[in-house]
Parts: C-alpha cells; structure tokens; sequence
C-alpha cells in the first residue's frame, strides 16, 4: 500500500513538473551590452589596419656579407619556382639577409611543410613570425 502510494505521488508530481514547463518555439531573446559591440568594432578595425598575427614559417637561409642580398634572392627566385603556391619573403634585418617561406597558423602545419622540403632545403628550420592571414584551404579527410 505503502509503495502504490509512493508510486501515485511521484506520477502525479512528475506530470505537474512536465505541463509546467512553457515552450517558446524559434524564439530566443539575447540581451547583450553595447560595450560589446563596440569592442568587436575596434577588434576589426585593428585588423584591418594590423593584418599580421603570431604564427610559424620555415626559414630556408640566412646570410650576411657583401654578395648576401644575390644569394638570397636567387634561393627567393628558385623557390618560387620549384615550390610556386607558397608565399616566399625576403627580410633584411642588419647584417643578416632571411629567406622565410609561408604563412602558417600552427607549427605543425609548419613542420608538415618542412618535411615537405626537407631533402632540397636540409638547413631549414620552423621559427616563429608575425604571419599574414593565410588563404583557408579545404582538405578532404
């Protein structure tokens, strides 16, 4: 008697709990601060103007001395032909001449890469740079 009882209550109260719920279909109501907005419009004004971000590229030489700014353009020059979809930057940053290859968000998309080049480059190396945003391409798994 005791447990038909029990069993009735929580019927009754477990039903009471379901009507009691209001449904609103396709409705949402977001209440958000102004502040927000205005702090996601200085974020895309920042990154128009600063179009760089922290990410990873293979540098594949650096050199110094009178005939650097020949050799590193030529290893520029060869790599663009070998490897043409990758984007090749030549830097100067006293007294050293750099050649540093791509655009990429992880180091293992870098070190994917690299291995890639690795038998034409042995010297090169993954180092850290401010990167352009590179172009989104989609790979099937």
């Amino acid at each position: 008697m005791k447990g038909l009882l029990s069993l009735i209550f929580c019927t009754v109260f477990l039903a009471n709990s379901i009507v009691a719920q209001e449904t609103h279909e396709n409705r949402s109501v977001v209440i958000s601060d102004a502040r927000i907005d205005s702090l996601v419009n200085l974020h895309i004004e920042h990154s128009k103007k600063y179009p760089v971000f922290q990410g990873y590229r293979i540098q594949i030489l650096k050199a110094s001395g009178n005939d650097a700014l020949a050799t590193t353009e030529e290893a520029k020059t060869k790599f663009i032909n070998k490897y043409s979809d990758a984007n090749v930057y030549l830097t100067f940053d006293e007294p050293y001449y750099r050649v540093r290859v791509g655009d990429f968000r992880t180091r293992l998309e870098a070190e994917k890469f690299l291995r890639k080049i690795s038998r034409k480059y042995p010297g090169a190396w993954v180092i850290q740079d401010y990167i352009n945003f590179p172009k989104y391409k989609y790979e099937k798994l």
